[in-house]
Formats: structure tokens, sequence, C-alpha cells
């Protein structure tokens, strides 16, 4: 059985969809930046409840083509979950729009050199339903325009970054399938010690850092079904070549 290549293993949605893997007996091969947190991932996969003895750690960064041809060697499947999240909006969109699309586009070119079967790529409702629209009802046909006036870098790159993808693939894809999952804002349990983006949100609420929260309103999908949406867009057949929005009122 071919191992399973996870890009941004260390990260919130990576270590729980590394220790899912695992559990399901599929070897795995995860991507961290630095190879000095390999040690810290395979603690957060264990307290997934998931014996690391099947987890390859390998370095490759998403702003450096070294690297992403030996990760995806061998492997049949890919997730790619990598991506730049901001704890604050840059001043400089290019900051965010940048790594996030050239880092997806060297994924995808070295798993279609590769021969790979399927990518699975996460994205993010920003780039469905930021634009505005008459009824507020989106589905997976609408895209967010990225010339919205007044939209911030991150959707903007979020945008940008699975624009580009399709794009490659519909070039220069060959057998390689791609499927794009769409979360809305991803929270639930953390099996990383460091608090990333979106539950830094939740710890400056409790601790008072966030002294004041403004009136909004917006999807929340839990961490788990974010990683069983991956599966389930790797392993369907007829998932290729389409997005999935992942939120509590999606429509399948």
């Amino acid at each position: 059985m071919s191992r399973v290549l996870v890009t941004g293993g260390s990260g919130y949605v990576g270590t729980h969809l590394i220790a899912a893997l695992l559990r399901a007996g599929r070897p795995v091969r995860a991507t961290v930046r630095s190879t000095a947190r390999e040690a810290d991932l395979r603690a957060a996969v264990r307290r997934g409840r998931a014996d690391d003895a099947g987890l390859e750690v390998v370095a490759a960064d998403l702003a450096a083509d070294d690297g992403w041809p030996a990760a995806v060697a061998g492997c049949a499947e890919v997730h790619h979950v990598a991506s730049p999240i901001p704890v604050s909006q840059p001043e400089d969109p290019d900051e965010l729009i940048v790594p996030a699309r050239e880092g997806t586009l060297r994924v995808l070119r070295a798993a279609c050199d590769a021969g790979v079967r399927r990518v699975v790529l996460t994205s993010s409702f920003a780039a469905v339903g930021y634009t505005p629209k008459p009824g507020a009802e989106f589905t997976e046909d609408d895209w967010t325009d990225p010339d919205t006036p007044g939209l911030a870098p991150y959707p903007r790159s979020k945008t940008i970054a699975e624009r580009a993808a399709w794009d490659l693939m519909r070039r220069d894809g060959g057998d390689t399938e791609l499927v794009v999952v769409n979360p809305t804002f991803i929270l639930g349990p953390t099996l990383t010690t460091d608090l990333r983006s979106s539950t830094q949100l939740i710890k400056a609420m409790l601790d008072g850092t966030m002294s004041v929260a403004p009136r909004r309103r917006f999807g929340v999908v839990d961490v788990r079904d974010v990683v069983d949406l991956h599966l389930r867009a790797m392993a369907a057949p007829e998932a290729a070549g389409k997005r999935f929005l992942a939120s509590p009122t999606a429509r399948r």
C-alpha cells in the first residue's frame, strides 16, 4: 500500500488528518517546514489515538521547489492542507497571495510529475462566498471575486490560489485528479499544544484579550468533519473535478 502524502502535517487540520489515516491503517508521509517540528507532530498524532510508527516526516517548504519531488515520490494520494493563515491581515496582500498561490502550484506540479492519482486540496469558503450575492445562499458554483471592493488579503489569497490550481490542472494535470474542500471557519479540539489562528481567536475571547466582539454571523465547521470530508473526497470516484463546501448548512 503506497503512502499518503499530507502537506502541512504539523498544523491544526493536518495533525487530525494524519491521525485519522493512521488509525485506518494507511502509511503516511507528512511535510513540515523543518524537521525540528517532527517530535511535536508525532506527539500530536499520538494524542489523536494513532500509532505514529507508520508516519514518515520530511521537510518541504511551500516557498521553495526543493523537497517536493521527493515528498510526492511513491504516493498515489496527496492531501494538500498547508497554506499560510494569518492571525491578522497584512498591509501588503502579496504577503499572503504569493505564497498561497505559488505553494499550491508547487505541490500540484510535483504531484502531476509523479503521476499521483488524486490531490485533495483544502481551500476555503473564503474562495466561494465573500462577494455579495442576493439571498446570500452560496453553492460550490459560486466564486469570490478577488477584485471585490474592500476584500481582505486572506480571501483574495484563497480565491487566487484555488483558481490557479484549477487552471493548472485543466492545462497540465494529465491523469492526476483534483478535488477541493471549501470549509467555513474551522473549530473543534486541537491535537497541537501551540494554538493556531482559529483557536487563538477563541483563546482571545476567553482570556479577555478580545474585550469586545462585533456582532457577526458566519459558518463554523468541526475540524473532524473537515477531515472526514477530505477522506471521502479522496475515496469517491465521482468527486473528481469537484468542489465541496464544508459547512453546517451545506447541501449534498
